[in-house]
């Protein structure tokens, strides 16, 4: 009798643990998907910002690939000044990707809205000091190409997918390696979930690019006719992040 009586207990924990996994799963893929869609917004700022460097100062701020180039076909052609603008770019880029990394990356979401903080109040001073014409060209690289850096610490991860914000070289390469493991059907390693596949992550990137390109080509078309003001798009898109994203958590 007394075993009959406890036969039940296992299939009712069974089903529990079974529930229980169901809605960390679910839970899962509810957060990838607003990290995607938050990922695919701050990749569209970075692509904008980026575009405004180029017309503005004639470097890139967050392509540090693309300034790689211009610093040594220049500096090879004696162009030692479009040279040392690019290079300028690079450095301070590499200093506030060591920032974030150092300050920001360890407290995970807690501190994005820090960085949003910061990198809106910086394109805001840009506004600012280019209206009252005291900003330097090579003050302007610098400060914006800094606060690039620190922005690629708001979002590394979307899952277990490693994303980049601010350049695309990367993000093109992966888009290509995933499509290519869905065609062979290959399994994938990392997956958390049946969701989480090879198709799903080259989706993710691929509007990371998207994202990217769009934010070039309003920045394109808006900054002749504007000039900084157009920078207040992304001042007011990141302060609306820094307000209502608070969700806390762990590393990205």
């Amino acid at each position: 009798m007394a075993d009959e009586v406890l036969q039940p207990a296992p299939a009712s924990a069974s089903v529990a643990k079974s529930q229980f996994a169901g809605d960390s799963e679910r839970s899962l893929r509810a957060a990838a998907r607003n990290e995607a869609r938050l990922a695919a917004l701050l990749a569209t700022i970075a692509g904008f910002v980026d575009a405004y460097g180029i017309i503005a100062y004639g470097v890139f701020v967050s392509f540090m690939s693309g300034n790689t180039t211009q610093t040594g076909y220049q500096a090879a052609e004696g162009e030692f000044g479009p040279a040392s603008a690019s290079a300028l770019a690079i450095l301070f880029f590499f200093v506030g990707t060591f920032a974030g990394a150092l300050f920001v990356g360890p407290l995970g979401r807690r501190a994005r809205r820090l960085v949003f903080t910061f990198v809106a109040a910086t394109l805001a001073a840009i506004i600012g000091l280019t209206q009252l014409r005291l900003l330097s060209t090579g003050f302007g690289i610098a400060i914006v190409s800094f606060a690039m850096g620190v922005f690629n610490s708001a979002l590394s991860r979307v899952g277990a997918q490693a994303v980049s914000l601010t350049f695309v070289t990367g993000t093109l390469s992966r888009v290509g390696s995933h499509l290519a493991q869905a065609v062979r059907r290959a399994a994938l390693t990392d997956s958390q979930g049946p969701w989480d596949t090879h198709l799903r992550r080259a989706l993710i990137l691929a509007r990371v690019w998207a994202g990217f390109i769009t934010g070039a080509i309003f920045a394109g078309a808006a900054t002749p006719r504007f000039g900084a003001w157009v920078l207040s798009a992304p001042v007011l898109i990141l302060a609306a992040l820094a307000a209502f994203d608070r969700r806390d958590g762990a590393a990205r």
